[in-house]
């Protein structure tokens, strides 16, 4: 266990999306965590102007004893103007935030296709702030649009991380099952560039569900069980959907997805120790 903050964090802390609790608001997200027991939280810079005002985070962080891990730039369709329209006035703006509460994570989507000129520079453009700042920028892994039978491809250079010089990754579970990826692949091509996960499980339809893990078809277990025996050092960042949920549904779905993530951690921790 290592201090932060004053709070101790495990070697693989479980933290809690901010986007977990919608449509409930940010401070409700800290005190769910606080509440049930995870390490720490990560705030998606969104409409709620809590998430986008480092004094207003700091002040809950203090409040609930939870600290802020990782900040979710605004680089969603339905962000767009959260932060400014300019994609690196949005990187910029979620560095910062990341470093006036002390994350140490920033994740980001890759560029839209209409985004070329952002999309041109993005490689080097996150090695350059990642180098400047100290904070690790995670790429995350997204997924081919489909309308009907078409599908089209949203992303530059692409949805798939894998084959990219990103020297950090964020791989979404409810991504791989909306891509039809094979995660435990993934995992491993990735190796020690991937530094970030969110939890969630889908069953592979069109629509990015963020089901409760274990929920659906994705091995969420599995890839709990390679972090720990890969080393993982980052943190595994619970990111469901309830917002079609009662105030009782989503009490009990975050408590599930924590008890989830932690049964599984341990359990592949002792078989590690065990070795």
């Amino acid at each position: 266990m290592a201090p932060r903050d004053g709070v101790a964090i495990p070697d693989i802390p479980v933290t809690l999306s901010t986007a977990s609790v919608y449509p409930e608001n940010c401070a409700s997200a800290f005190q769910y965590a606080a509440r049930m027991g995870y390490d720490g939280v990560e705030v998606m810079v969104w409409t709620d102007p809590v998430t986008q005002e480092a004094g207003a985070l700091r002040a809950l962080s203090e409040l609930h004893g939870v600290p802020i891990l990782s900040i979710h730039a605004p680089t969603l369709l339905i962000s767009q103007r959260i932060f400014g329209v300019e994609p690196w006035g949005k990187v910029d703006r979620s560095l910062e935030l990341a470093h006036e509460v002390g994350a140490r994570t920033v994740v980001l989507h890759p560029p839209f296709r209409w985004q070329k000129e952002y999309a041109r520079d993005f490689t080097d453009g996150i090695a350059t702030r990642e180098h400047d700042s100290g904070i690790t920028i995670a790429v995350e892994n997204m997924y081919p649009w489909r309308v009907g039978n078409r599908v089209i491809e949203a992303y530059l250079p692409h949805w798939d991380p894998v084959p990219q010089p990103y020297d950090h990754v964020t791989l979404d579970l409810s991504h791989t099952a909306t891509a039809g990826s094979d995660a435990l692949e993934m995992v491993a091509a990735l190796g020690p560039r991937l530094t970030h996960l969110h939890l969630a499980d889908g069953i592979g339809s069109m629509k990015d569900e963020h089901l409760v893990p274990g929920r659906g078809s994705q091995p969420c277990a599995g890839v709990l069980d390679a972090l720990v025996h890969n080393g993982f050092a980052g943190s595994v960042v619970v990111e469901i959907s309830t917002r079609r949920m009662t105030a009782e549904q989503r009490e009990m779905s975050l408590v599930e997805s924590l008890a989830f993530c932690r049964l599984h951690l341990a359990a592949a921790l002792e078989v590690e120790e065990d070795a």
